[in-house]
């Protein structure tokens, strides 16, 4: 009799730790898969800054046509934060010239072509009337150095949308085939300058 209780005991010990296991949380490989996901962090998109090759004011370029280098300085006399799509954006310039090998030739610039092409980051806008210098005496402007040539271009109006524009340049010269020459070498160099459209300022209202 003695031993029959203490079985019984012993299946109700054992029965109690069941109760006391299944009465337990959930196991711990189950937690990770109810618990709530990290909130994920939303990268803000800068734009990039836009290229303006006169933002220090001007810029000095050298190009080379054949037997032809030039060295150009551009510059503009409104500043770059008044560089609006509405106003009306000068863009100076001198050149003077070498010639290699120099043999005593002149070196003649017979013509110079603005054109200015209006764009944005997604968008380029038909270009803008071309501005053309051309000399009005043969065979063309001197430019040996130390002779040199200026000249202003006034670009107009830009699409409101234009963040910047690309400013194209071309230069058509004629070198003297020997000194005293009256026969000529066309030579054609060409540059181009970025430079950024300033936002209109935001005009104030009278309280």
């Amino acid at each position: 009799m003695q031993s029959v209780r203490r079985g019984a005991a012993v299946i109700l010990a054992s029965g109690m730790l069941v109760v006391g296991l299944s009465a337990c949380g959930p196991a711990p490989w189950n937690q990770a898969s109810t618990a709530s996901p990290s909130p994920t962090s939303t990268a803000t998109v800068v734009p990039a800054p836009v290229e303006n090759d006169l933002s220090s004011g001007s810029t000095e370029r050298e190009v080379t046509a054949g037997a032809v280098s030039a060295k150009i300085n551009y510059w503009s006399t409104l500043s770059m934060d008044q560089w609006t799509a509405t106003a009306l954006k000068p863009i100076s310039l001198s050149m003077s010239t070498t010639v290699t090998p120099n043999d005593g030739q002149k070196v003649y610039l017979q013509r110079a072509v603005m054109v200015a092409v209006p764009a944005n980051a997604t968008e380029t806008f038909a270009a803008l009337e071309p501005q053309t210098d051309k000399s009005s005496v043969n065979p063309g402007y001197l430019v040996l150095d130390p002779y040199s040539y200026s000249q202003t271009f006034n670009m107009g109006e830009v699409p409101a949308g234009a963040t910047f524009v690309t400013v194209q340049f071309t230069y058509d010269f004629l070198v003297q085939a020997a000194p005293d020459s009256t026969e000529f070498a066309k030579q054609t160099a060409t540059d181009s300058l970025t430079i950024a459209i300033a936002g209109s300022p935001v005009s104030g209202t009278d309280g």
